[in-house]
């Protein structure tokens, strides 16, 4: 162990040429970030539990009651702080989880492994969904290529995609939350947001690592009917 810049004990894998370079250097980053050894001492399933919390305590969005889709929800770290906040394991809200990999049940949480992109997925959500919901929110991430530009196209087609089923999902006021990674979301989602939404912007919670490119876009006060929903109909009751 050798100390870092901040003064903590830094943790060094010795793999003796057993592992790639880039599998020591996250092996390493996990082993060394906060969030990671705050998320096994807190119960999460992932330090991304400390985004969301991050990101709903500054705008208070999931409320009780409500009703939560999580798209790319595995391993669960999202949903978990969704069915706490709502009061989902309570039967006071709801959250409807899907991903290509399994995981694990959480209390509250309705899960199916299941792939966003297959042609059955809008229908399977919308029975799982029994109704319109309050939130949707998206922490997937599409396979990398390692083509820059290809790589770019897959994340904004994904992210347009989880847009285009929140529109018909949410009800008037909802909110809608999605990685974009350090681009953003492209001119013409950002454009199709506004129409949407009452308000929309780019946010970077602290809990994403300094070195991640990652961000989200967040669009809350969906118009439904194309009228902005009054302020009070955003409040808390």
């Amino acid at each position: 162990m050798a100390k870092d810049s901040t003064g903590r004990m830094r943790v060094t894998v010795k793999s003796g040429g057993r592992l790639k370079l880039s599998s020591k250097l996250w092996l390493e980053r996990q082993l060394n970030d906060p969030y990671v050894a705050q998320a096994k001492r807190d119960g999460y399933r992932s330090r991304a539990a400390y985004k969301l919390l991050e990101i709903d305590d500054k705008h208070r969005f999931l409320k009780p009651g409500g009703v939560v889709v999580d798209l790319g929800a595995a391993p669960g770290g999202w949903s978990q702080i969704a069915a706490k906040r709502v009061g989902a394991a309570e039967g006071k809200g709801k959250v409807v989880a899907i991903d290509l990999l399994e995981m694990p049940e959480i209390p509250g949480v309705e899960f199916a492994q299941l792939d966003f992109l297959s042609q059955d997925a809008p229908d399977r959500l919308l029975e799982m969904i029994g109704g319109k919901v309050d939130v949707v929110m998206s922490d997937m991430a599409a396979n990398t290529t390692g083509h820059r530009k290809t790589d770019q196209l897959r994340i904004v087609g994904l992210v347009e995609d989880a847009a285009a089923f929140a529109s018909e999902v949410l009800k008037q006021g909802g909110t809608f939350l999605a990685k974009v990674f350090q681009s953003g979301a492209d001119a013409t989602l950002m454009a199709q947001l506004k129409r949407d939404f009452a308000t929309v912007k780019h946010v970077k919670p602290e809990a994403s690592r300094k070195d991640s490119s990652e961000r989200y876009v967040l669009a809350i006060g969906y118009r439904g009917d194309g009228r902005a929903p009054r302020l009070e109909d955003l409040l808390d009751t």
